[in-house]
């Protein structure tokens, strides 16, 4: 048995609440308040923000308001309603410790609303609501090591719960916006090399065959600065906004490229189901190749078959990382066996004598901007001077 909590949504029995709360439930019981109980059935859930809906069928419920999580601000007051350790209609009070926390683990899909209302378990799907009453969030997890309350709790925001529940009503799914691009965070060191003024954005990494993004004309090492008028404050945030575009919209995304501004327009299509395979990590090569550029990185030529292993594509070209020394910097800079090296400084590396022509130019005191493939994906790497 699973005890969680859920908000009324709508007069005919809409009710919200978190995946995890009714995930693989052979029978879903709903209790109200008036102690009146009903059999639910599961409209849709989506794993990905930890978010389901249900329905009883009842009429003439009382059903609570949207807030409008976007304009929450830290130290708002705040009100968490829910069921923890079973005591029902449970409320507690705090603030707004945070907004927009993302990479915390929880879901694929996140940017948290975090509060120090009490929240235990139990509480996992209940309303969180701001001081008229409105629903600004659905309580989601905590952070304890004890496992009951620390001051630590995260909400699923309600503009995000809110786009879940009517896709899945509408669709039986969870329709979401597609721009088709591998994108990591502007480090300090990635800001210097692209000519980012600040640390917001997001550095395209890569960019699929076939996407709007693709189709737009955004390339790899852009810098995503804007989207649909809105600053990217980090990766987290663009994908959400991304997410949650309606299919077909038109958006004006500002990108940095070659240190100069401009806009593109791309068209939001539907994120498909698979959006590339990864490829498998490779084993040392047998006949290591030395360079004296990087020391302490090993590489080798990328024959048809390693190619194959690392999800390369046909005419791709690049060298494989075979050992990449824990004390080089190099290995500090995130390098590791089984990358493959496509870029260096900009420049192609298709081959061990193209890599040893390029590091052969490269002298100790200069920034080494990598351009990598591990496991399917693109990512930027700056080796710092020594």
């Amino acid at each position: 048995q699973s005890l969680g909590s859920g908000v009324i949504l709508s007069e005919d029995g809409f009710i919200v609440t978190n995946n995890h709360v009714i995930e693989k439930a052979q029978e879903i019981k709903v209790l109200l308040p008036n102690k009146r109980d009903y059999k639910a059935t599961l409209i849709g859930a989506d794993p990905k923000t930890d978010i389901a809906v249900i329905k009883i069928e009842a009429k003439g419920l009382s059903a609570l308001p949207w807030g409008d999580s976007t304009k929450l601000r830290v130290g708002e007051l705040v009100f968490a309603i829910g069921n923890p350790f079973g005591l029902n209609s449970t409320l507690t009070m705090g603030v707004i410790s945070a907004v927009g926390r993302a990479n915390v683990g929880i879901a694929d899909y996140e940017d948290f609303i975090q509060t120090d209302a009490a929240i235990n378990p139990g509480n996992s799907g209940g309303a969180l609501i701001n001081a008229r009453g409105e629903l600004v969030g659905i309580n989601t997890a905590i952070v304890s090591r004890s496992g009951g309350y620390q001051g630590i709790g995260f909400a699923v925001p309600s503009s995000m719960a809110r786009q879940v529940m009517e896709s899945l009503i509408k669709y039986k799914k969870v329709v979401r916006g597609w721009l088709g691009v591998s994108i990591q965070e502007v480090t300090s060191d990635l800001a210097e090399e692209f000519g980012v003024k600040d640390l917001k954005g997001a550095l395209v990494s890569g960019v699929m065959k076939g996407s709007p993004a693709e189709k737009a004309g955004i390339k790899q090492g852009d810098v995503i600065l804007k989207f649909n008028g809105k600053d990217v404050d980090d990766t987290g945030h663009l994908r959400n906004m991304v997410s949650q575009t309606p299919l077909g919209t038109k958006v004006i995304v500002k990108i940095l490229r070659n240190k100069k501004e401009q806009d593109i327009e791309v068209t939001i299509a539907e994120l498909p189901k698979k959006v590339g395979e990864p490829g498998s990590e490779d084993e040392t090569g047998e006949v290591p190749e030395e360079s004296n550029a990087l020391s302490g990185v090993t590489v080798r030529e990328l024959t048809q078959d390693l190619a194959k292993r690392f999800g390369m594509s046909e005419g791709e070209g690049g060298v494989a990382v075979t050992k990449a020394d824990p004390g080089s910097r190099a290995f500090e800079a995130g390098l590791r066996p089984g990358d493959v090296i496509l870029q260096i400084n900009q420049k192609d590396v298709d081959s061990v004598d193209a890599y040893r022509k390029i590091t052969g130019r490269i002298k100790a005191k200069d920034r080494v901007l990598l351009l990598i493939r591990r496991k399917g994906q693109d990512l930027f790497l700056t080796i710092k001077p020594e």
